[in-house]
C-alpha cells in the first residue's frame, strides 16, 4: 500500500490519544495490492481512502478470544487502539440478512467471557451488539426481551472488568427510533449505567449533525453523563430516500474519518464501525452480509471528499 496507513496519526491533524489501529490485512488493503499489481492504479488509489483508515473488526463467530487477542496485540505494538464489535447475541438481526449468533444464553455468556479474556490488559473500544436494543424497541418477536437485556448487561459488566476497555452499547440510529425517550428504559436494562456510553448510526447513513443532535438528546434523557460514538463510515451523502435505505443504498459516500477530535465533550469519537465496502446483505445485487464488494467500495470512495 502506498498511502494512508503510514500517514494516519503521524501528523497534527489527528489527536495524540487514542489513535485507532489500521488493519494492514483488511479486504480493502488486499484489494489495493491486487489492483496495483493489475495496473489499476487509479482504482487502487481510491480504495486507499478506505484501506488507509481505521475500521472496526467484527467478531461474529465462535472462538472470538484468539481473534481479539491478535488484533489488540497488533494495535498495541503499533501504539494504537483497536475498535472491536461484539455481534453474537441470540436471534441476532431477528433472522434477517445477518441472522445467527449464540444458540442460547449460556452459549452467549461463554462467548463473551472468551471475548473479554482476549482483551487482556490491552484495552480497546468495544461496540456491543449492533441493533440488539433498537430491534427490541421496534419489535423482534424471535428474541426474549428479558433474556436479551440480561445478556447485554452481563456483557457490559464482563467487558468492563478488562482494564482500559471502553464499552458502548448500540442504540440504533436517529431514523429508526425517532423518539429517543423510548430507548431510555431499554438501555438501562441493557447495562448502560456501567458502560462508557452508547453507539449510534452503526451501518447506517444518517448525517453527523442529525446523529449528534439525537445523541445529545438521548444522553440528556439518560441523565446527562453518558457519552457516545458515531459510525460515520458511509454517511458522507446522508441517507438514501428510496426503498430499503439501509441495505446497500446507491449513491452513498465515505464520511468523517475516524478521530477522537470531535469538538464536542459528550461525543467521544467518530468511528468507522461498518467497514466500507462490505455488503449489508443480498439486496441490490450484493453478496451476503459482511462480504467484501469491491464495486460498491469503489463507488463509495469515488463519491467521498477526502
Amino acid at each position: 500500500m502506498t498511502g494512508g496507513v503510514a500517514a494516519y496519526g503521524a501528523g497534527s491533524a489527528e489527536p495524540a490519544e487514542p489513535v485507532f489501529w489500521v488493519d494492514p490485512h483488511s479486504a480493502a488493503a488486499r484489494q489495493v495490492a491486487e489492483w496495483q499489481a493489475a495496473g489499476r492504479t487509479e482504482d487502487a488509489r481510491l480504495i486507499e481512502r478506505i484501506a488507509g483508515r481505521p475500521q472496526a473488526v467484527w467478531l461474529s463467530d465462535e472462538g472470538p478470544g484468539a481473534v481479539v487477542r491478535t488484533h489488540v496485540e497488533a494495535a498495541a505494538m503499533a501504539g494504537r487502539t483497536a475498535v472491536l464489535v461484539a455481534y453474537f447475541v441470540p436471534h441476532r438481526d431477528c433472522g434477517s440478512y445477518s441472522a445467527g449468533g449464540a444458540r442460547d444464553a449460556a452459549h452467549y455468556r461463554r462467548w463473551i467471557d472468551d471475548f473479554a479474556s482476549g482483551l487482556g490488559t490491552r484495552g480497546a473500544y468495544v461496540i456491543l451488539e449492533p441493533d440488539a436494543v433498537a430491534q427490541l424497541v421496534a419489535g423482534c418477536p424471535e428474541a426474549d426481551a428479558d433474556e436479551r437485556y440480561e445478556l447485554l448487561a452481563h456483557a457490559v459488566q464482563r467487558l468492563k472488568r478488562q482494564p482500559a476497555t471502553k464499552v458502548y452499547v448500540d442504540a440504533g440510529n436517529a431514523a429508526w427510533i425517532p423518539d429517543e425517550r423510548r430507548l431510555v428504559a431499554p438501555l438501562r436494562r441493557a447495562g448502560i449505567a456501567e458502560a462508557d456510553g452508547f453507539a449510534l448510526n452503526v451501518s447506517n447513513h444518517q448525517t453527523d449533525q442529525v446523529t449528534s443532535e439525537y445523541g445529545h438528546r438521548l444522553a440528556a434523557a439518560l441523565g446527562g453523563d453518558k457519552h457516545f460514538v458515531i459510525d460515520s463510515s458511509r454517511n458522507g451523502n446522508g441517507p438514501y430516500s428510496g426503498s430499503q435505505p439501509w441495505c446497500n443504498p446507491p449513491g452513498r459516500a465515505l464520511g468523517t474519518p475516524p478521530t477522537t477530535r470531535t469538538g464536542t465533550p459528550l461525543l467521544d469519537a467518530y468511528l468507522w464501525v461498518k467497514r466500507p465496502g462490505e455488503s449489508d446483505g443480498t439486496c441490490r445485487g450484493g453478496p451476503r452480509a459482511g462480504q467484501w464488494w469491491p464495486e460498491y467500495a469503489l463507488d463509495l470512495a469515488r463519491r467521498s471528499r477526502g
